[in-house]
């Protein structure tokens, strides 16, 4: 039985993302790693970041810390990283784990999975930056992504997002050998989020998977904030078969 989980968070957070999950994981008595990808959290340099680099960073730090049967965590774009990490690192990795996360395509990026608005306005706020970087609004935030947390919390936690390196969001990963891949799988799916369309995370990216076990829990996008008990308690169950 694995007790080392790594989380990824997604686009505009850093590792401070999970701090009540690792928190409570460790209350659990799970060893967990949330590292901060490159382009990502405060101060970070994020011009000329790509998908790349957040895999061999997330690659890296399994490695440098000797990181063995891990219980790989993706969460939204992290999914896409995670698909990559499992490639690169596949016998350090038990599971993945896609928290209504982003699973592509062979050949495809994030924004091919993504509505047509949402890319419009991405790439118009990154074209307006001057490091090809964009930060997601907050009425967006507020009413898409963390609707069930009281106002204010809501507010603090999207002071605390950085933008996101753009180019990510463009990278095209061959993920040929991850479909060939023999790790098991595992995806969380949050009723109440409304980040994407219905049908969105699941099952439209959750069935490229395969053979995959399905966890629920109630929650929006952002269940590491709002409800991290109960998301420790999906992450698990999803350890195992």
């Amino acid at each position: 039985m694995s007790d080392t989980f790594v989380l990824i968070h997604g686009s505009w957070h850093g590792g401070w993302a999970w701090q009540a999950v690792v928190r409570n994981l460790a209350e659990r008595g799970y060893d967990a790693h949330a590292p901060t990808l490159p382009g990502h959290g405060p101060g970070a340099m994020r011009a000329g970041i790509t998908h790349q680099d957040c895999v061999d960073a997330v690659v890296t730090h399994i490695q440098r810390h000797g990181l063995k049967d891990v219980i790989l965590v993706g969460h939204s774009f992290g999914g896409s990283v995670i698909q990559k990490v499992a490639e690169q690192a596949p016998t350090a990795i038990a599971r993945t784990v896609f928290l209504d996360a982003l699973v592509l395509e062979d050949s495809t990026c994030v924004f091919d999975n993504l509505p047509r608005d949402y890319v419009g306005l991405f790439n118009a706020l990154a074209e307006a930056s001057s490091d090809n970087t964009m930060l997601i609004p907050w009425e967006i935030w507020r009413d898409n992504f963390v609707q069930d947390a009281p106002k204010p919390l809501a507010r603090s936690l999207w002071e605390q997002l950085s933008p996101e390196p753009n180019q990510v969001n463009l990278d095209k990963p061959d993920l040929k050998r991850f479909y060939s891949l023999s790790i098991p799988r595992s995806f969380i799916y949050c009723r109440q989020d409304k980040a994407l369309p219905p049908g969105h995370f699941h099952p439209r990216m959750s069935s490229r998977l395969g053979e995959f076990k399905l966890l629920e829990m109630d929650g929006s996008h952002e269940v590491m904030f709002t409800r991290p008990r109960e998301l420790v308690d999906k992450l698990i169950e999803a350890k195992s078969d």
